[in-house]
């Protein structure tokens, strides 16, 4: 068989030169010796692509032979897994090589010794509690139940992340941190290594040390940043003494600026989606290469700048797609279930882990910590201890990188965050506009979640002793609807009503794609388009929209006439860089309009007379339309 996802898997530490992929067919037992079935590394035993189909297995072991190439002879073996869930025990010929706890994070084991003529038997013990509700998993479902079981998957357990072997020197690189500089000019260089070191950008600096300091700035004179519209990368070449590591960043700078996100001190408005990382044949492992970049290229298509990969730490992969194509990314490390000590000190393990594997990611913009208060019991508000690990995981986070905004508790009881935010949803688009427009625009920042069929609460933006009122605010999840169509109607409706507030910095829609029982995605599993009755994503998410001011009744009876004619006000939200004078158009007329960055026009009045699909478009002084919108008219 091919290998499956051959692709080298550690962009940001690329020693890809020479490396031994070791995906493919292992030997696989769901009890001690019995190896009787065959899996595919590196696809999680429950799921079709491992050719296993297991589940609720707690323990189960992988076997193949390795053998490291001959010229490798010389160096050290160095065993890579990308990640494991949750606890892996590797021995190679029989001897104990390396053990490690925790599913997302990567891990390794120097062989060398372990080898006979270079080469063994490899074997690995994976652990996968079907009790998580202690241990980081994210969106993996527990036996028993989380408490949030309801919008939890089939678990990904095992080796889900690629197998690699590489060679590397006795004294060797182990970090390389990239972060661009304040002024933009240049790259700060943090390694850990032997020295000489020989840094080099290639094309534009190269620095040698004979004693290595531990950090220091590469410039760069003609500095050509990193953006959604021009994500360029610079690669950095690090030598020191006989090891060689490639990584890369991109300059840009992340500010909240006057009430929104600037990049590069440009406004940038948040069109956000959320992405939970779930594969139709392989879980929480994609097929390919070209899987990861495509679901980045579907989330702009639908007129996402922004990808909030939701309580995962995904293939690094994927942000290296992020990182190529320009897609902003809000990234969060998977929660457990359970409030104890040892659940939130593996929290804060991931946590760090994931600043420390992903730091140099320029695509990541804004960092997350805990969700809705899972793994903290639902109680950050009524108990100290609970608002100290919110505390904390903020600190770990900003300790780590400074340079990015975080959010400490995503959705409501936020303790200490850089950023507030709130998840609501609502199925009454008039609760929900009145709802989001107090939530935006007043000090009441208290409002109903549906945690359950019959469990309604009431949850706070802040938690006690927290005032955010400086701080930047946005929409942290919405959507609603049950059909398509449903979905379709709310998207356009209620997104409408977050443009409609400039102080509102922007949202995240729930969600890119359907997982399995959870079908309130744009696309479908399989990632086909839906049918969302007319709605058209890149529309609704677009730079420029419109916002028709009136209260809906329902999918297809947006306006009822109860007379020959009403009248609809219609108002222009722009979030580009520049004025937008343009014309608006409708099917008997049209209107001038002079939009302005980041504010809302006054309202254009127009007729309506007639039943049917009244289709409104806004072009530029060019004549591009550059704003679409419909409203379904029906009679009394």
């Amino acid at each position: 068989m091919n290998t499956p996802r051959p692709d080298y898997p550690r962009p940001q530490f690329d020693r890809s030169a020479r490396w031994l992929n070791l995906n493919g067919e292992w030997d696989f037992a769901r009890s001690p010796g019995e190896f009787a079935e065959t899996v595919v590394v590196p696809f999680p035993w429950e799921h079709p692509d491992s050719g296993i189909g297991a589940h609720w297995l707690p323990t189960a072991w992988y076997r193949r032979r390795i053998e490291r190439p001959a010229d490798w002879a010389a160096e050290r073996t160095i065993l890579h897994f990308g990640a494991v869930h949750h606890r892996a025990t590797v021995w190679v010929n029989g001897r104990l090589a390396v053990e490690h706890e925790g599913g997302y994070l990567p891990f390794e084991a120097d062989i060398t010794e372990l080898l006979d003529n270079g080469a063994g038997e490899l074997v690995v013990q994976v652990d996968a509690p079907t009790d998580k509700r202690f241990i980081p998993h994210g969106k993996q479902r527990s036996m028993p139940a989380d408490d949030y079981d309801g919008c939890a998957f089939t678990p990904s357990s095992g080796i889900w992340q690629t197998v690699w072997l590489e060679p590397r020197p006795t004294a060797y690189i182990s970090r390389l941190d990239l972060r661009p500089t304040d002024a933009l000019d240049g790259i700060e260089v943090t390694l850990a290594g032997p020295s000489p070191v020989r840094l080099e950008i290639p094309g534009v600096v190269v620095r040698e040390f004979s004693q290595w300091p531990g950090k220091v700035t590469l410039p760069i004179p003609q500095p050509r940043l990193w953006s959604p519209d021009d994500p360029h990368l610079y690669d950095v070449i690090a030598t020191a003494g006989a090891d060689t590591v490639r990584g890369y960043t991109g300059l840009r700078k992340v500010e909240w600026q006057g009430g929104v996100l600037a990049v590069n001190g440009v406004p940038t408005y948040v069109r956000g989606v959320l992405d939970q990382g779930f594969w139709p044949t392989g879980g929480h492992t994609a097929p390919s290469d070209e899987a990861l970049r495509q679901d980045l290229e579907l989330a702009r298509a639908a007129g996402f700048n922004l990808v909030r990969k939701h309580i995962k730490l995904e293939d690094p992969r994927w942000l290296y797609w992020a990182d190529r194509l320009g897609m902003l990314v809000w990234a969060e490390p998977p929660s457990t279930g359970r409030f104890t000590p040892e659940a939130v000190a593996a929290f804060e393990d991931v946590t760090a882990g994931m600043v420390a594997r992903d730091g140099n990611h320029p695509s990541i913009v804004i960092w997350g910590g805990y969700n809705e208060e899972w793994g903290l019991d639902w109680d950050v508000p009524g108990d100290p201890a609970k608002q100290d690990a919110v505390r904390r995981a903020y600190r770990i986070i900003r300790d780590a990188d400074p340079t990015r905004p975080i959010v400490d508790n995503s959705g409501w009881a936020h303790v200490e965050t850089d950023l507030v935010d709130w998840h609501y949803y609502d199925e009454d688009v008039a609760s929900w506009a009145a709802t989001v427009d107090r939530l935006v625009n007043t000090a009441d920042g208290s409002f109903p979640v549906k945690l359950g069929p019959d469990l309604l609460v009431h949850k706070a933006i802040a938690a006690p002793g927290f005032d955010g009122s400086d701080k930047i605010q946005l929409n942290g999840e919405y959507g609603g609807g049950s059909t398509s169509v449903e979905r379709g109607w709310h998207l356009r409706w209620q997104t409408q009503e977050l443009r409609r507030h400039p102080r509102n910095a922007g949202y995240i829609y729930t969600e890119l794609y359907d997982i399995e029982h959870e079908t309130v995605g744009i696309y479908t599993y399989d990632r086909h388009p839906k049918d969302l009755g007319g709605t058209v994503p890149s529309d609704v998410h677009a730079e420029t929209v419109l916002i028709v001011d009136l209260t809906p009744e329902s999918p297809g009876r947006d306006l009822v006439l109860s007379g020959d004619t009403a009248t609809i006000p219609i108002r222009i939200s722009h979030h580009g860089p520049d004025p937008l004078p343009g014309t608006l158009h409708w099917s008997t007329g049209t209107a001038p309009v002079d939009a302005k960055p980041f504010t809302v026009t006054d309202p254009i009045d127009i007729p309506v007379s007639e039943p049917g699909r009244l289709h409104l478009w806004l072009t530029d002084a060019a004549g591009t339309v550059v704003a679409r919108t419909f409203i379904d008219v029906t009679t009394a």
